[in-house]
């Protein structure tokens, strides 16, 4: 035990203390901090002039109206020349665009938008809009319909969702829509953790089990310990590595958002949920993204020691790469319909459960024995992994040279007997 704890604190401290983790940690809270005070450095570099569209019309009662409604970052101005000197002076760039107000053979405004560009498509939208409603209510006053009518025709339909009780249990058991927004935010959330996770630390630990045989590193940690410590060792080295980094990052994250709390800790929290989310979702996200870590990083571990040279990784690496990104691609799909036989099926499947199950759970109300036969098939799976990888691991530290085909886990389960 004490030369496991060796090498998971060797592997640990070299991993934080090395150049390309604080580097990319640095950068990452860089961007967090940036991302964070986006709207600060617009409001620093953005000029307090206000944008002005100028109005062509020979309407008084249409301008004065589209003027009372419009209340965005833009102001109207009526402009009393022709169009062509209030074209020329967007040229100038006395407006950002012309408006040029006219009347039907009916009797009702038409207008024709004119600016430099099609990129600022705002103040265009807010103007057709308002303009439509200028129109509707002239044409209801010419045709003598009563305006309530065309309130109520246009009125949004009183429609309610109530939810009826089965046979598997009353209705008050199911998710409320408060609590089912929060748990789809939590779930797209630890999704996305768990396959950047699985993405970067899986590959961190194959890496570096192929470095240290690159440079004959292995062949003393072999003769001081066990390689079935050494594997476990990296697993969780490297795992507690990640963990550090989440902290860091997500730390600071919540830290910037305290801060911000008057711009952003409203619409953050109202889009994420987190306070609707139940304490059993909290704790399944957390099974779930431990679970499915230790699986994939015991691939990990079991085809870096099959490999001698980091150029070899990736190769080897791509079938866990396709696996996950299979999984997370289920999992989205899942998101808008969680109680599909596909997803079902996936979440009992190990490769995928960790997020369709977690998918599953967050969005759903399923039974108990479902979760827990999910979570069983995973550590059950785990544990297989684990010996076998033990064994492959065993032989594969002692294999060099070339080593890309999956024949490799034959030969390395051999020289694992003859130790």
């Amino acid at each position: 035990m004490n030369k496991f704890w060796i090498v998971f604190s060797h592997t640990y401290l070299s991993k934080i203390k090395s150049k390309s983790f604080i580097i990319t940690t640095a950068i990452i809270l860089a961007l967090i901090v940036l991302m964070s005070n986006v709207q600060s450095f617009i409001e620093m570099f953005d000029s307090d002039e206000v944008d002005q569209v100028a109005v062509v019309t020979e309407q008084a009662e249409v301008y004065s109206q589209l003027e009372a409604r419009t209340e965005a970052d833009f102001e109207l101005e009526q402009f009393y020349g022709t169009l062509e000197e209030a074209k020329d002076a967007v040229g100038e760039e006395r407006f950002i665009a012309v408006l040029d107000i006219s009347e039907s053979e009916e009797g009702l405004p038409e207008a024709t938008y004119y600016s430099r560009d099609y990129t600022n498509q705002t103040a265009q939208n807010i103007l057709e809009s308002q303009l439509q409603q200028i129109k509707v209510e002239m044409a209801t006053n010419q045709s003598g319909i009563d305006p309530a009518v065309i309130a109520s025709i246009y009125e949004p339909i009183s429609f309610e969702n109530e939810l009826i009780a089965t046979g598997n249990g009353d209705a008050s058991d199911v998710k409320t829509e408060e609590e089912l927004s929060g748990a789809r935010g939590l779930v797209y959330a630890i999704l996305f953790l768990l396959y950047m996770a699985v993405i970067l630390y899986g590959n961190m630990i194959a890496m570096d089990i192929a470095n240290e045989k690159t440079s004959r590193v292995m062949e003393i940690l072999i003769s001081s310990s066990s390689p079935v410590s050494q594997m476990f060792a990296k697993i969780f080295g490297i795992g507690l590595v990640g963990l550090t980094q989440m902290v860091v990052l997500l730390g600071t994250g919540y830290f910037v958002i305290m801060q911000k709390q008057d711009e952003l800790i409203g619409d953050f929290f109202e889009f994420f949920g987190l306070s609707d989310v139940s304490l059993s979702t909290f704790v399944y996200a957390i099974v779930f993204f431990l679970l499915g870590y230790f699986l994939y990083a015991t691939l990990a571990a079991m085809l870096g020691s099959l490999v001698s040279r980091t150029e070899d990784v990736q190769q080897l690496m791509t079938p866990v790469t396709f696996l996950i990104i299979a999984a997370f691609m289920i999992s989205m799909i899942g998101l808008g319909m969680p109680e599909s036989t596909f997803v079902v099926i996936s979440s009992y499947i190990p490769f995928f459960s960790p997020m369709a199950m977690f998918l599953r759970v967050g969005l759903l109300d399923i039974a108990f024995w479902e979760v827990g036969l999910s979570i069983l098939i995973l550590i059950a799976t785990i544990v297989v992994f684990a010996i076998l990888g033990a064994k492959i691991y065993r032989g594969g530290v002692l294999m060099y040279g070339t080593s890309t085909s999956l024949k490799d886990f034959k030969k390395a389960l051999q020289l694992s007997k003859k130790e």
